[in-house]
């Protein structure tokens, strides 16, 4: 199929073909045709005539993929080409506000890969592709519409700047990430931060999707920035573990202001579950920050703020029964263990409310057993290594784990014993047969539950006790009882597991061993 665009109808078939034909030929058949306009020394004239004549979103998102796939060719245009490309994309969004929001998305990572890939590039003794953050500005001054953009533009050049090109040499992408770290990063944290506290200044409009969609891009912008690989160590963000933010030295006055943290909280009571769950992701960044950022001093006054912040949300925890709220407020927890010791925390001002608030949290959360097992994971993580810490604590501040801690193993025996009614007779899915789950579970609950021992054996002692007391009479009572049977060899067979793994701390080779 070999084509010579002629006219604007010709491309928008191709348009129709490529994103919402059902034959697969014909898409196949557009597939290659992208190809060979890519290809086409008249490729640029026809997205221009694309963007400006196209009568369908399709046909603007082609001109966008295929200047994606122009601009990233291993061979690049001339300088002067690129820029008049970016300088023309900037002029039109800027013209056309109210494009789909899916071609101006494509739109702009054509910007943010033309200004990654010219990083370094020089026409007139000045780096002209970092004039970008000076253009997105002019954005920031105009409507509403227009800031979402200029934001968009922001987010975009930092997500691009973060991303890996495995098919480029990795030392270029680090030495261009580092001097975007180095000489813009920061500045643009503190531009999103000026725009949340603008949106905080004057009272929120919730019911203006416009308003709300710009504190959603801004706040979407602030997490890009504490998520960017300051070390470049390429590390897997996905894996909670390694959850220290390497925040440079340059950024300590950011940090050090207690204005930074309260806007964050104040965003999270403030805004609808939708942003609020924004607005948590980025206080869990904060709350990773390396501790080498502050000395001593700072540092507990950090651990303050945060605490503080903590304890708002649990005495207004309206906001905690959105489920991304509260997975994000579990994982905020966890975190905080992580990267401050116990002595630190029993040394602050509010930690025996505080403390005592997340305890009852935690059990009404083990209590609610059907529901998000993977926020309870970071619950359990901040109590097993609250716990672990024990022998660490040098500081005459009780800690108060001797008292919450039983409360904690027995809130999560007592819901899981419980459980074993409803499963049976609502014929639900059986949460034990997740043993993935189950196994990391027992195991965290083995460190906490070695707080108190003593206190641990007695109640699983009498709960086997009580158990098979009530095995005995089902066994010797009329026929008929199934369901109740069922029920009580459940909880026994529970019961006696969860007594095996306590004991053995965990230590067997395979859940299958620790079950049964």
């Amino acid at each position: 199929m070999a084509l010579h665009f002629q006219s604007l109808a010709e491309l928008e078939v191709l348009c129709t073909h490529l994103y919402v034909g059902t034959d697969l030929t014909e898409r196949i058949e557009a597939e290659k045709a992208l190809l060979e306009l890519i290809d086409s020394p008249e490729c640029l004239s026809k997205c221009q005539l694309l963007l400006e004549q196209g009568t369908t979103s399709y046909a603007q998102l082609l001109a966008a993929t295929c200047l994606s796939k122009l601009v990233t060719r291993i061979n690049p245009l001339p300088i002067e080409q690129r820029i008049d490309i970016r300088n023309y994309i900037l002029n039109y969004v800027a013209s056309q506000p109210k494009l789909a929001p899916f071609v101006i998305q494509a739109l702009i990572q054509v910007i943010a890969k033309l200004t990654k890939l010219g990083w370094f590039e020089v026409q007139k003794d000045e780096f002209v592709f970092r004039e970008i953050i000076a253009d997105v500005k002019k954005f920031l001054q105009g409507t509403v519409e227009h800031c979402i953009i200029g934001v968009i533009i922001l987010c975009e050049l930092t997500q691009e700047m973060n991303l890996v090109d495995y098919s480029r040499p990795s030392a270029k992408h680090r030495k261009i990430a580092t001097s975007f770290r180095d000489t813009s990063l920061k500045d643009i944290l503190v531009l999103a931060c000026s725009l949340l506290k603008q949106v905080l200044a004057k009272p929120l409009n919730l019911q203006d999707q416009d308003q709300q969609s710009l504190v959603m891009q801004v706040l979407k912008l602030v997490l890009s920035c504490l998520n960017f690989d300051f070390l470049g160590s390429s590390a897997d963000e996905s894996a909670d573990d390694l959850c220290t933010v390497q925040i440079p030295t340059t950024w300590r006055t950011i940090f050090l202001e207690p204005e930074t943290l309260d806007l964050f909280f104040n965003l999270y009571h403030s805004l609808p579950p939708l942003l609020s769950q924004l607005a948590l992701s980025c206080l869990v960044q904060f709350a990773s920050t390396r501790r080498s950022l502050f000395s001593s001093p700072e540092r507990a006054k950090y651990l303050g703020n945060l605490i503080k912040g903590v304890k708002r949300i649990l005495e207004n925890p309206q906001g905690l029964s959105d489920p991304g709220n509260y997975h994000e407020f579990c994982r905020f927890l966890a975190r905080l263990k992580t990267n401050y010791q116990l002595g630190e925390l029993v040394l602050v001002k509010e930690y025996a409310e505080v403390i005592g608030l997340i305890a009852n949290f935690t059990i009404t959360s083990l209590q609610h057993w059907e529901f998000a097992p993977n926020s309870v994971h970071y619950l359990l993580t901040l109590w097993q290594r609250m716990v672990a810490s024990v022998p660490f604590v040098k500081s005459a501040e009780p800690h108060l784990l001797d008292t919450y801690a039983p409360e904690i193993t027995k809130a999560f025996i007592t819901s899981r014993l419980e459980s074993v009614a409803i499963v049976v007779r609502d014929n639900l899915e059986d949460p034990l047969d997740d043993t993935a789950t189950v196994f990391q579970q027992l195991e965290q609950l083995c460190t906490v539950s070695r707080c108190e021992y003593e206190k641990t054996c007695t109640l699983l002692v009498q709960l086997f006790d009580q158990n098979a007391q009530n095995y005995q009479k089902l066994l010797h009572a009329a026929p008929g009882l199934a369901v109740d049977m069922a029920i009580q060899e459940g909880q026994s067979v529970l019961d006696s597991c969860e007594q095996r793994a306590i004991g053995n701390h965990c230590q067997s080779p395979s859940v299958s061993q620790v079950w049964w």
